[in-house]
Protein backbone atom coordinates (compact mmCIF):
# COMPACT_ATOMS: atom_id res chain seq x y z
CA UNK A 1 0.00 0.00 0.00
CA UNK A 2 1.07 3.54 -0.85
CA UNK A 3 0.46 7.04 1.17
CA UNK A 4 0.94 10.30 0.00
CA UNK A 5 1.40 12.99 2.16
CA UNK A 6 1.54 16.60 0.77
CA UNK A 7 2.53 20.04 2.18
CA UNK A 8 3.15 23.24 1.55
CA UNK A 9 0.39 25.16 0.46
CA UNK A 10 -0.43 28.90 1.66
CA UNK A 11 -2.19 32.01 0.33
CA UNK A 12 0.01 34.16 -1.52
CA UNK A 13 0.07 36.89 -3.81
CA UNK A 14 0.33 36.95 -7.60
CA UNK A 15 4.10 36.68 -8.97
CA UNK A 16 5.11 34.96 -5.46
CA UNK A 17 6.72 31.32 -5.21
CA UNK A 18 5.62 28.13 -3.30
CA UNK A 19 7.12 24.76 -3.41
CA UNK A 20 4.77 21.91 -2.62
CA UNK A 21 6.13 18.69 -1.16
CA UNK A 22 4.78 15.31 -1.16
CA UNK A 23 6.35 12.83 0.81
CA UNK A 24 5.57 8.73 -0.07
CA UNK A 25 5.29 5.95 2.15
CA UNK A 26 5.24 2.49 1.34
CA UNK A 27 6.36 0.27 -1.51
CA UNK A 28 9.97 1.00 -3.61
CA UNK A 29 9.19 5.48 -4.50
CA UNK A 30 11.96 4.83 -7.34
CA UNK A 31 9.76 2.55 -9.48
CA UNK A 32 6.35 4.99 -9.31
CA UNK A 33 5.59 7.49 -11.84
CA UNK A 34 4.87 10.77 -9.64
CA UNK A 35 2.48 13.22 -10.72
CA UNK A 36 0.81 16.71 -9.46
CA UNK A 37 -2.95 17.60 -10.41
CA UNK A 38 -4.75 20.30 -9.07
CA UNK A 39 -8.84 20.98 -8.71
CA UNK A 40 -10.44 24.62 -8.76
CA UNK A 41 -13.57 24.97 -7.61
CA UNK A 42 -16.32 24.35 -10.90
CA UNK A 43 -13.59 23.15 -12.98
CA UNK A 44 -12.46 19.61 -13.89
CA UNK A 45 -9.31 18.12 -12.41
CA UNK A 46 -5.62 19.12 -14.43
CA UNK A 47 -2.59 17.49 -15.10
CA UNK A 48 0.65 19.86 -13.92
CA UNK A 49 3.09 17.82 -14.51
CA UNK A 50 4.19 14.50 -13.99
CA UNK A 51 7.89 13.16 -13.67
CA UNK A 52 9.67 9.24 -14.25
CA UNK A 53 11.31 7.14 -12.15
CA UNK A 54 14.04 8.70 -14.16
CA UNK A 55 13.47 12.55 -13.64
CA UNK A 56 12.06 12.76 -17.24
CA UNK A 57 9.35 15.46 -16.80
CA UNK A 58 6.07 16.73 -18.91
CA UNK A 59 4.25 19.80 -18.07
CA UNK A 60 0.63 21.63 -18.69
CA UNK A 61 0.80 24.26 -20.91
CA UNK A 62 -0.14 26.43 -18.59
CA UNK A 63 2.45 25.86 -15.90
CA UNK A 64 5.25 25.53 -17.90
CA UNK A 65 8.04 27.79 -17.65
CA UNK A 66 7.04 28.50 -14.12
CA UNK A 67 6.11 25.33 -12.47
CA UNK A 68 9.19 22.61 -11.98
CA UNK A 69 8.56 18.92 -10.74
CA UNK A 70 11.47 17.21 -9.34
CA UNK A 71 12.13 14.04 -7.44
CA UNK A 72 14.39 12.63 -4.12
CA UNK A 73 14.28 9.19 -4.86
CA UNK A 74 16.82 8.84 -1.83
CA UNK A 75 13.95 10.94 0.72
CA UNK A 76 10.90 9.17 -1.52
CA UNK A 77 9.75 13.03 -2.21
CA UNK A 78 8.48 14.78 -5.12
CA UNK A 79 8.39 18.49 -5.21
CA UNK A 80 6.38 21.04 -7.36
CA UNK A 81 8.72 24.47 -7.42
CA UNK A 82 5.33 27.10 -8.49
CA UNK A 83 6.79 30.53 -9.61
CA UNK A 84 5.35 33.89 -10.86
CA UNK A 85 2.27 32.33 -9.23
CA UNK A 86 -0.92 33.59 -10.67
CA UNK A 87 -4.38 34.17 -9.37
CA UNK A 88 -5.33 31.45 -12.24
CA UNK A 89 -3.11 29.14 -10.33
CA UNK A 90 -5.58 28.83 -7.06
CA UNK A 91 -6.53 25.20 -6.38
CA UNK A 92 -6.23 22.17 -4.28
CA UNK A 93 -3.03 20.50 -5.14
CA UNK A 94 -2.94 16.66 -5.02
CA UNK A 95 0.19 14.10 -5.52
CA UNK A 96 -0.28 11.13 -7.53
CA UNK A 97 1.21 8.05 -7.78
CA UNK A 98 1.31 5.09 -10.63
CA UNK A 99 3.34 2.05 -11.30
CA UNK A 100 5.60 2.16 -14.01
CA UNK A 101 3.82 -0.61 -15.65
CA UNK A 102 0.33 0.35 -14.73
CA UNK A 103 -1.70 3.31 -16.88
CA UNK A 104 -3.78 5.09 -14.43
CA UNK A 105 -2.67 6.94 -11.31
CA UNK A 106 -4.20 4.51 -8.42
CA UNK A 107 -2.80 6.54 -5.19
CA UNK A 108 -3.67 9.80 -4.58
CA UNK A 109 -3.12 12.82 -1.40
CA UNK A 110 -5.45 14.50 0.30
CA UNK A 111 -4.33 17.88 -1.18
CA UNK A 112 -2.82 21.02 -0.21
CA UNK A 113 -4.97 24.25 -0.86
CA UNK A 114 -2.83 27.05 -2.78
CA UNK A 115 -4.48 30.46 -3.30
CA UNK A 116 -3.24 33.35 -5.36
CA UNK A 117 -4.81 36.57 -4.61
CA UNK A 118 -4.44 39.28 -7.52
Amino acid sequence: QVELAESGGGLVQAGASLRLSCAFLGRTFSTYIMAWFRQAPGKQRELVATISPGSSTNYADSVKGRFTISRDNAQNTVYLQMNSLKPEDTAVYHCAARHYSTSEYNYWGQGTQVTVSS
